[in-house]
């Protein structure tokens, strides 16, 4: 019985951050010069969703929510490699958060680092993929998609004491 519990809050917890990604997607754009992009704050839940939710359920809630974003922001040649790409960053960061760092005891640390990869996994995934579209023309969107990265960094790794509060977050972070 308490293991349907705990997949089931676990669902219910998926489904929330995939929402709070959307949203926080959605919410705040910062148009990037000459990449026809934008900048938000939405890679902090795609971070804090790999740290919090593991990485099947942080995957999965951070490449649906984010692709939803950008399905309907209109930016439909996105979705696929937006959920690609936000989904290996959720996966990446549980385990360099949990399992890589887990001898350091500091979450701000812990949370700098954590952001760290995500920062590049968001400039090498979309450059990658981009590169097939636009050939040499996608590095142009690098510095842009570092500049977003760091504000997931930013932005979840001052969330993550907050988090730490939360009951159900208590004994993850």
């Amino acid at each position: 019985m308490e293991k349907t519990i705990t997949k089931t809050k676990s669902m219910v917890f998926a489904a929330l951050f995939a929402a709070l990604a959307c949203v926080a997607t959605m919410s705040l754009h910062i148009p990037t010069p000459g990449t026809g992009g934008y900048i938000h704050p939405g890679d902090a839940v795609v971070v804090l969703s790999g740290i919090l939710l593991g990485p099947v359920y942080g995957a999965l809630a951070a490449g649906l929510g984010s692709a939803l974003a950008d399905l309907l922001a209109g930016y439909m040649v996105y979705v696929p490699i937006t959920f690609i790409v936000k989904a290996v960053i959720a996966f990446v960061c549980y385990f360099v958060y949990h399992k890589l760092l887990g001898k350091f005891d500091y979450i701000i640390i812990r949370g700098i680092i954590t952001g760290c990869f995500s920062t590049v996994i968001v400039a090498a995934g979309y450059c990658f993929f981009e590169y097939f579209m636009y050939g040499s023309g996608a590095f142009a969107s690098v510095p842009a998609n570092l500049i977003q990265g760091l504000s997931g960094l930013i932005i979840s790794t001052i969330l993550l004491p907050l988090l730490k509060q939360v009951p159900d977050f208590r004994s993850i972070i």
